[in-house]
């Protein structure tokens, strides 16, 4: 039987980038239906697992991030996405959520073989963990309805990509099945 697990992808961010500008209204669209998926996730008891970058701070943690973000001008695109309690965490300081850190250990000791990816961004953080993601023989998810790009032609082609190259399941976020 396998086991999903939903992986919410830098959506703790305060947006003090030069791409935000970019960012910030496709995170607008996205950002009802990567609630609605962390809602059914939490509803069905799949694990809800945050990955998040830790802004060059290395001693950031889960509540300082969430702290900065909350303070800052875009609270309203954080706010609904907050960790709950039973929520996981994970902090990351490259692009891939796997990329020196325990999420590979974290996976297998919840016995997941399949990731539904959401987030940000699609053709930057997205696009490489999901490749890393099927180099460790994970089944990929992307709804592409909950995930947010800078540039909508590079997050198409980043979405051909992974379906193609990568085997993934490329769906709207109302027809993803934990």
């Amino acid at each position: 039987m396998s086991r999903s697990a939903l992986i919410v992808i830098d959506m703790l961010n305060t947006y003090g980038h030069p791409d935000a500008d970019l960012l910030v209204p496709s995170v607008r669209e996205a950002l009802p239906h990567i609630v609605g998926l962390i809602e059914r996730a939490r509803d069905d008891a799949v694990p809800v697992i945050y990955v998040n970058d830790n802004f060059g701070e290395w001693r950031s943690h889960h509540g300082e991030i969430i702290d900065t973000t909350l303070s800052g001008p875009y609270s309203d695109l954080v706010e609904p996405v907050l960790p709950d309690d039973d929520s996981l965490f994970v902090v990351k300081a490259r692009h891939s959520i796997f990329y020196e850190t325990p999420l590979s250990y974290l996976l297998s000791q919840l016995d997941v073989d399949r990731v539904v990816l959401c987030g940000q961004v699609t053709e930057q953080c997205v696009l490489y963990s999901a490749l890393d993601a099927h180099i460790r023989h994970l089944n990929v998810t992307v709804p592409d309805d909950a995930v947010a790009h800078i540039h909508r032609d590079l997050a198409e082609a980043s979405l051909q990509m992974m379906e193609r190259n990568m085997a993934a399941s490329i769906r709207k976020a109302a027809a993803v099945e934990f």
